[in-house]
């Protein structure tokens, strides 16, 4: 894993084993994008281990934005999930000094990209046993996030990450996404 720390400062003196739990500002302002019934995060406590920057989230999806109830978690609800925890998370890490790719960042050049410039190059889920959306958990890391040069002489942020959905019942699914930031700080 080549995530890189932040040198330490008065924004980026943090511990390994550091937990920020959900800051429900944040939470409100990362899901204003989406529609009421397709806010689907309902909390996201962040952890710090040692550079390993990841998210705990919970998640209730009442009714389906845009089927017919299924009965479980769908490819399409797990894709919007997945961008809501990613958001959150990003968000948390910019406004914390969690990795010093986002070191340079503020809150504003987060909003400012939040939408146009975070952009999901490969998404994969493989889905182990049902999830029941009305309930059910969900996991994501950064294990990988660097900045690559263009061709034209640009850069931008790659990022790998894991995550996993699990509910109470053996519910299970599994992915990974690679991530682009373009047009960053």
């Amino acid at each position: 894993m080549t995530v890189q720390r932040p040198a330490a400062g008065p924004a980026t003196a943090h511990r390994a084993g550091t937990r920020y739990p959900t800051d429900e500002g944040l939470l409100a302002r990362v899901l204003m994008p989406y529609k009421d019934n397709c806010a689907y995060l309902r909390s996201a406590v962040v952890t710090d281990d040692a550079g390993r920057v990841a998210a705990r989230c919970a998640f209730a999806i009442p009714e389906s934005c845009y089927i017919n109830d299924t009965g479980h978690l769908n490819s399409a609800e797990a894709n919007i999930c997945y961008n809501q925890m990613m958001y959150y998370l990003v968000a948390k890490s910019v406004q914390e000094g969690l990795l010093t790719e986002f070191a340079s960042w503020t809150m504003d050049d987060f909003w400012r990209h939040q939408l146009p410039d975070i952009l999901i190059g490969r998404f994969t889920v493989a889905f182990r046993q049902p999830v029941d959306p009305r309930a059910f958990s969900g996991e994501l890391e950064f294990r990988d996030v660097r900045r690559r040069a263009t061709s034209g002489g640009s850069s931008f942020l790659y990022a790998d990450t894991a995550f996993r959905y699990r509910d109470a019942d053996a519910g299970r699914c599994d992915g990974e996404a690679t991530l682009a930031f373009v047009n960053v700080p």
